[in-house]
């Protein structure tokens, strides 16, 4: 890992109908509109949906690098996310993250240790951790 601070620079680009182009370097672009909760199109990433989408994305590589560090062997991790929108006070934001993991080892695993490795992860997300919402993990470790 580099040392900190890490930036991360992206840049958002729209007219003033149509979808918003997001670029960062050396990755492909992603198309953003409002969801159809806000009256978007429905065909195309949202800024809730990709905010949403990180923090799932977050947890597994997060899990990745713990796991690897304790010498876990496991076998796949798929985990949703579904994020809360609701009135705060004033203000629409995030209420809640419910993560759900379910994770695979192979057959003679510790999955209590798999378990805490799990927990471990929702602790040490810096996309979690960098949200003022509540997050729950709903965590299953299974063996192959």
């Amino acid at each position: 890992m580099q040392a900190l601070p890490h930036h991360y620079h992206v840049t958002a680009r729209a007219t003033a109908d149509g979808n918003v182009n997001l670029t960062a370097e050396g990755v492909a672009p992603l198309l953003s509109a409002p969801p159809v909760q806000f009256g978007g199109p429905g065909d195309q990433w949202s800024p809730e949906d990709l905010l949403t989408a990180a923090v799932a994305d977050c947890f597994i590589l997060t899990f990745r690098a713990i796991a690897k560090f304790n010498q876990l062997e496991w076998t796949s991790l798929e985990c949703s996310a579904t994020g809360t929108l609701d009135k705060d006070g004033r203000k629409t934001c995030f209420t809640a993250f419910e993560v759900n993991a379910k994770l695979e080892v192979p057959a003679g695993s510790d999955k209590e240790k798999a378990h805490q490795l799990l927990e471990k992860s929702e602790e040490s997300c810096l996309v979690t951790n960098s949200l003022s919402a509540a997050v729950t993990l709903n965590a299953e470790v299974t063996t192959k």
